[in-house]
């Protein structure tokens, strides 16, 4: 249900962006409110509180964003009060820039490591990624150094497992197996 409403608050916000051909501004503004609830989790406490009127909500929405947000995304941050889904703003801004990305055939890309990889590793990894999905690969690297080594590579709801420490834990199972 949840993946539903995001979805469709998105979605709808996309279209505006669309026909306003303002897409990576929106997505701006999205980003920074984004920043202000985080890095404020009383204000976010406030606007989900359920004994604090939605004119009040608004009316403090008015003071911390005036003149810093669009009128569209100003409005659609008052609908998301109006209708009691403040609280999914993070997922909604999410999916708004899944929507984006599809649309210009970008595909976000997790890869972690043991260890930092190179820029010409990192180039060579987008290269390759590039080829087999088709699509344009912005890289977000990590590392984990419990992995040992190897690559554990995320692409949206796609595993690619190649670290050592998932290698060691099959070798682990495959011994169990013939032990057992």
């Amino acid at each position: 249900m949840a993946e539903l409403v995001q979805q469709r608050y998105a979605g709808a916000f996309y279209e505006v962006a669309k026909e306003l051909q303002k897409e990576d501004a929106f997505l701006e503004e999205l980003k920074f409110i984004d920043k202000v609830l985080t890095d404020n989790s009383d204000f976010m406490k406030v606007l989900k509180a359920p004994m604090i009127s939605k004119e009040e909500k608004k009316s403090l929405i008015e003071k911390v964003f005036a003149n810093q947000l669009s009128t569209s995304t100003f409005n659609f941050l008052k609908i998301l009060v109006d209708k009691s889904r403040v609280s999914a703003f993070p997922q909604i801004a999410d999916e708004f820039k899944n929507l984006l990305n599809a649309a210009r055939n970008i595909k976000e890309v997790t890869a972690i490591t043991a260890s930092p990889l190179s820029e010409d590793l990192k180039a060579a990894l987008i290269e390759k990624l590039q080829a087999i999905t088709g699509s344009e690969i912005v890289l977000n690297h990590l590392v984990d150094s419990s992995l040992i080594g190897g690559i554990l590579i995320k692409i949206g709801n796609e595993q690619i497992d190649g670290s050592v420490k998932s290698r060691l834990e099959g070798l682990k199972q495959d011994i169990s197996a013939i032990i057992a």
